[in-house]
């Protein structure tokens, strides 16, 4: 439940947040009954956006993390506690470092989709770098000032780039010495397991239930006022396809970037690694238009084409896959691959039979972050997608617009659920292999 949040669109999270806790919102409405209370902190500007972006983003790194702790040996904090160091300097001086690559790149992620936001911090009132290549846009005959304000949106992405590859440094996290890691065991965690439940759960309330119970206060009021609940089934079926086939065509394009990265450092494969996260940092809108611009040009074939759309849906989201794949890679021993080698096998069975299975935590982990991410993905659907192919986002979209609000809150929840499919797979498959 706590990487859900990241399947609500940011249009809908800052739409919730205004909603809930805004002036004359539900809460002040709540306290207004109970305590008399009229007036709360003013929620639209830094203060909301930076709410709203924070739930809707924290599942990057929850999950590379997550994906990280699975692949760690726990004969490195045994021995440190063999050493006689406690359970608080085995945490800051073995397990944070070797999560080190995870963290980074999770919050690398983080502040490329701040950066490419633009719904929350529309709704919020907050004038960021891509509200403002918008209105360039919208408001100019000369589209070069958005173009131009995107390129200085490239240069910020990539010194975001520069700051993750100097945080991780040279260092190597796989085993020195021969052998395999064990499996993890669970710590009981005694009383402390209830005050962990707690944060736990004000973080699924906030993130998680607030919006569901904001989008089902909207179907109820509506299905009272005599509207008809219509499930939408079609545009449910169609972004479960598209995003799942966009989803198996990320993570295998982002294998041979890890690849390159991890076994092949040098400034070119620095540079290809590096450029694969900038369309993450761009608007969506700008990818878009960009690709709009290239097959009416030079690819007429695939406009309006469902290819076109994965397309758009690789560049946009490869960074989640990579960093995932790369982070769980990172953790594999070269020895391993050495051993295979020597025993005849070529690269390619070594990939296959060695190397994948090694890092398959990974692959799965950004499978299912493309999937959830790209379920949700607006500006590229409504821009790309084949005349009449609709999905849960555009439609959601499109309710919303019309003001028809007990429509677009079935299609938002219906997205959640739909979207919860894989993470309890992923879930589950992991709890299985730790028993």
């Amino acid at each position: 439940m706590t990487a859900l949040s990241l399947v609500v669109p940011s249009y809908i999270g800052g739409f919730v947040i205004v909603a809930a806790l805004g002036p004359r919102g539900m809460f002040q409405s709540l306290l207004s009954k109970l305590f008399n209370i009229e007036h709360l902190p003013e929620i639209y500007g830094l203060p909301g956006a930076a709410l709203t972006l924070t739930l809707l983003s924290y599942p990057y790194i929850l999950l590379t993390v997550r994906s990280a702790l699975w692949g760690m040996d726990p004969a490195l904090e045994e021995a440190s506690r063999s050493l006689g160091y406690s359970r608080w300097a085995t945490f800051w001086k073995v397990t944070i470092p070797q999560l080190r690559p995870a963290i980074s790149v999770g919050a690398l992620l983080v502040g490329l989709y701040t950066l490419s936001d633009f719904g929350a911090v529309s709704l919020l009132r907050f004038d960021s770098f891509t509200r403002v290549i918008y209105l360039a846009y919208q408001s100019s005959f000369d589209r070069g000032i958005a173009a131009a304000l995107s390129l200085l949106l490239v240069l910020v992405a990539l010194m975001l780039l520069m700051l993750e590859a100097w945080t991780r440094g040279r260092s190597r996290y796989y085993r020195s010495d021969s052998g395999s890691p064990r499996a993890l065991r669970p710590i009981a965690l005694g009383v402390w397991r209830w005050p962990a439940l707690a944060f736990c759960g004000v973080v699924v309330i906030l993130a998680l239930a607030l919006p569901m119970a904001v989008l089902g206060y909207w179907m109820v009021r509506g299905m009272q006022a005599g509207q008809s609940l219509d499930l939408a089934w079609t545009p449910m079926m169609n972004s479960i396809y598209v995003s799942g086939l966009a989803a198996v065509i990320t993570v295998a394009a982002s294998v041979p970037v890890a690849v390159l990265a991890v076994r092949y450092p040098s400034r070119l494969s620095g540079f290809v690694e590096r450029s694969a996260y900038i369309g993450f940092a761009l608007p969506g809108i700008v990818v878009s238009l960009g690709l709009v611009f290239f097959g009416v040009r030079y690819a007429p074939l695939l406009y309006q084409t469902l290819m076109m759309l994965v397309i758009a849906y690789v560049i946009l989201l490869l960074p989640q896959a990579i960093g995932a794949v790369k982070s769980s890679f990172l953790q594999v021993s070269p020895r391993m691959e050495e051993a295979a080698l020597s025993l005849g096998r070529r690269p390619m069975q070594i990939m296959v039979r060695v190397t994948l299975p090694l890092i398959r935590t990974g692959m799965l982990a950004g499978a299912g972050l493309m999937f959830l991410t790209a379920m949700k993905e607006l500006p590229a659907t409504l821009l790309l997608s084949p005349i009449g192919f609709k999905t849960l986002a555009t439609t959601i979209w499109s309710a919303t617009e019309e003001a028809f609000f007990t429509r677009a809150a079935t299609s938002a929840i219906l997205l959640v659920l739909v979207s919860s499919v894989p993470m309890a797979f992923l879930t589950l498959r992991e709890s299985g292999r730790k028993g």
